[in-house]
């Protein structure tokens, strides 16, 4: 699932195209996604104007001029890819949503799984919106920092590596980037969370943002699905140092592997964990 550099990514490859036009059309061709989509959202939609675009956690937000607010989720495998509308192709069988534009774009919105969502809400109660009321802070904002993230932490009993998966903690991290953040930082994904206070808290917040501002410069992660809205894919997958390394090195390891295994997997709260139990403790 898109985490959040790689929505990030995908507002600020949608912005050229859509912040400042007007919609000209918007074709839905089936009902739902993974929910039902907005009562008569291509209607609402015609002939606004796109004030600007935003994210919070793993949603892409489409400000419109009336004070709407589109909130999409990619889901699993969904993408969104910009065409002149004059080039666009003819859609295909995932091909679900179009959003065309007076300027002459067309967005398109891909989704084969259909784990995809969109929703509407209202700029001015966007934070009550069942969606986000609670969810915690940005970690690309200013009040994410280390005594914000213990403070968060401070009680906790369960592992550090679902703490940090509970988007009431820290809003848009998910498996790959937390995998990679407590490597970083050292610290053992089986760590009690509570534990996390002080120093610790304060460098795996740094980590934290370090990763995500690296791997948003990388166009995210394609592992699967992920795409840019130019349709090619993002590359900090070839920086990971854990994520999905498995009886690999870890950067910088001077163990013997074949004796130590490596980068062991294991299983937390249902998600694959990659860590190095030699340098994370």
């Amino acid at each position: 699932m898109p985490e959040l550099p790689e929505v990030e990514t995908v507002k600020c490859g949608l912005t050229p195209a859509l912040e400042g036009a007007t919609l000209k059309e918007v074709i839905a061709r089936r009902p739902d996604l993974r929910r039902p989509l907005p009562e008569n959202m291509g209607q609402k939609l015609k002939g606004k104007r796109i004030e600007k675009l935003g994210r919070r956690a793993k949603y892409l937000l489409i400000y419109m001029s009336d004070g709407h607010v589109l909130i999409v989720h990619l889901g699993m495998s969904g993408h969104m890819t910009v065409y002149e509308t004059i080039s666009a192709p003819a859609p295909g069988k995932h091909d679900h949503v179009d959003f065309v534009t007076e300027q002459g774009h067309t967005v398109r919105f891909t989704d084969p799984r259909r784990f995809g969502s969109m929703d509407m809400g209202e700029a001015d109660t966007l934070e009550t919106h069942p969606l986000f009321s609670k969810l915690g802070p940005e970690p690309l904002g200013n009040a994410f920092n280390g005594p914000a993230l213990a403070i968060a932490l401070k009680g906790k009993k369960g592992p550090i590596k679902t703490a940090l998966l509970d988007q009431s903690v820290v809003a848009g991290l998910g498996n790959i980037y937390v995998c990679e953040a407590l490597f970083r930082s050292g610290l053992s994904p089986k760590r009690k969370a509570g534990t996390v206070q002080g120093q610790r808290a304060d460098q795996l917040a740094g980590h934290i943002v370090d990763i995500l501002q690296e791997a948003i410069a990388s166009g995210g992660s394609s592992l699967k699905d992920h795409q840019q809205t130019d349709g090619t894919l993002g590359y900090f997958q070839h920086a990971f140092a854990v994520y999905d390394r498995e009886s690999q090195a870890c950067p910088g390891c001077d163990c013997d592997v074949e004796k130590c295994g490596g980068i062991k997997r294991i299983v937390q709260s249902g998600r694959s964990t990659f860590y190095c139990p030699t340098k994370q403790r």
